[in-house]
């Protein structure tokens, strides 16, 4: 599977646990696929919301072109609806009423046919010790792989 990235939430690993991914089409205005196609967009404190029975993302920064006329270009952080199945809607739609958990998007991108698509994650939130232990785990796992490189 050939993709072509566009932002990635780097910050949602270090804050959430990903319990399970899916993947979502994004509705989009064609000046807003025009800028994407130029990477200018961040996933920083975005965050999907359901609104009206329907998954929205939310605080997406999509930027606009400097092309594109501001008549018709839509406000760069506006929600956009996300597209997936009814089965995944319930499934999502259940885990968060019930069980407090966060849908974050973690990839925005083009697939092989072109589409820009979102990878979302089911995710619980960490505590800072939990933070904390695992930036000590990634790091002990460097210095591992370095010693292992110098020694050979």
């Amino acid at each position: 599977m050939a993709i072509n990235l566009i932002a990635k939430n780097k910050k949602a690993y270090h804050d959430y646990e990903i319990v399970e991914k899916f993947e979502a089409g994004v509705v989009l205005q064609g000046s807003e696929v025009k800028a994407l196609r130029a990477k200018r967009a961040n996933l920083n404190d975005a965050f999907c919301r359901f609104i009206k029975g329907e998954l929205n993302l939310m605080n997406a920064h999509i930027a606009h072109l400097e092309t594109t006329n501001r008549n018709y270009s839509r406000d760069t952080r506006s929600p956009r609806k996300l597209l997936l199945h009814k089965k995944e809607l319930d499934k999502l739609f259940d885990k968060v009423s019930r069980d407090g958990n966060t849908i974050v998007p973690l990839i925005l991108y083009f697939n092989e046919r072109n589409f820009v698509k979102v990878s979302i994650a089911l995710a619980k939130g960490k505590n800072l010790h939990d933070k904390r232990e695992t930036l000590k785990r990634r790091t002990q796992h460097r210095e591992a792989q370095q010693a292992m490189k110098n020694y050979r």
